[in-house]
């Protein structure tokens, strides 16, 4: 494997679950002595308006021509957005590696689907791009998900393992000498859309869960879905949630919102608790917690509490929380140029490992040393 020797400057692009905004992180990612090493040149979170928000959380129900439409007008926002980031910040890059807005994720059904058009987004910013990460892995045969945790190994290999706290909540760590991870449960997804209802866009430091008591009945139907039982890898949508979660939440709807988000919140630290107790991280008992969700106080208190047997919980600084899963997509989008594997079998269960990722424009600049 041979790697130029030369800083990359490139900014990654993430959409989450949570619908909490375009975060866009430009990195300089440089490899040395047999690692990668990488330094945040700058980081954002774009905050999507009401009306765009709307448009993603709508999106599952759109026509075909309509979610096409969506779909392009979601990558020239890309576009758009990181073109007036760079000037802000004084910055050029190599290349633009954008994970795009997930739709649809059935991997028993054999799709993914992100929007944010490469081409579009291309066009709108004159920057070599690189998307659609997900539908190489899924058509041979693996889940599609988490890829965060090849980035995790690469660049932050010094933790036994790292937690990822947005929509939905995965871990990746080593074991056996190879990659694992798995999604856990759904987080932010359901943590936001009741804080909604309380007149909140979130739960600010879980401030809202505390006043709450636990719904026993409610906790126990949740941690009992099937889902939980499987065996990884295994991977989790927004579907699952529609469809199996939220009904199962309105059957309680009569307690009150401070209850049901306490509820809820409990729910989350039993079930990562009990995912921490299954991986056995082995000498490195850290784990790394990014993510929206590390910055909710009540759910880490619940989550120290559960895990201080087991783990040592490690909160880093601001931007790595919130910027790991941007700035770890970028460094995807890298090895894809450089023909690097980045989706590793063990962790989706695909058939082998792949080189996955769409292309867009010129790169011919990208491989000049």
């Amino acid at each position: 494997m041979h790697i130029p020797d030369k800083t990359f400057n490139i900014a990654g692009l993430m959409s989450g679950t949570s619908l909490d905004g375009l975060d866009i992180a430009v990195c300089a990612f440089t490899y040395t002595k047999n690692a990668w090493k990488y330094k945040t040149l700058a980081a954002e979170t774009i905050d999507y308006s009401d009306g765009f928000r709307q448009s993603l959380t709508d999106a599952m129900t759109l026509s075909g021509e309509e979610l096409v439409i969506l779909d392009r007008a979601f990558g020239k926002y890309q576009g758009d957005m990181l073109r007036t980031f760079l000037t802000k910040h004084y910055l050029s890059v190599d290349l633009v590696s954008a994970h795009g807005h997930t739709i649809f994720h059935d991997p028993q059904k054999g799709y993914t689907f992100q929007i944010g058009n490469g081409a579009a987004l291309h066009a709108a910013c004159g920057i070599p791009v690189v998307t659609d990460l997900r539908s190489l892995d899924i058509a041979l045969g693996g889940q599609g998900a988490p890829l965060v945790p090849l980035g995790d190994e690469l660049l932050f290999s010094q933790y036994g393992a790292c937690l990822n706290l947005g929509g939905i909540a995965n871990i990746g760590f080593i074991q056996d000498g190879k990659n694992r991870a798995f999604d856990i449960c759904a987080v932010n997804i359901v943590l936001n859309a009741l804080s909604l209802k309380a007149g909140q866009a979130y739960d600010d430091g879980g401030k809202l869960a505390r006043l709450g008591t636990v719904i026993d009945g409610l906790l126990w139907e949740l941690n009992a879905l099937d889902f939980y039982s499987q065996p990884g890898p295994k991977s989790l949508g927004r579907e699952w949630v529609d469809e199996v979660v939220f009904p199962l939440i309105t059957k309680y709807e009569d307690h009150s919102i401070h209850d049901l988000l306490c509820t809820y919140t409990t729910h989350v630290a039993e079930q990562i608790g009990l995912a921490v107790k299954g991986i056995a991280p082995g000498a490195k008992r850290t784990m790394l917690i990014t993510g929206g969700g590390a910055f909710n106080d009540f759910l880490m208190e619940q989550l120290k509490r559960i895990t201080s047997d087991t783990i040592q919980i490690v909160i880093p600084d601001r931007n790595t929380i919130q910027y790991k899963e941007a700035i770890i997509f970028g460094l995807l989008g890298l090895l894809r140029m450089l023909n690097i594997p980045n989706t590793k079998s063990t962790v989706t269960g695909a058939l082998h490992d792949s080189v996955s990722g769409a292309v867009y424009g010129d790169f011919s600049a990208f491989y000049e040393v």
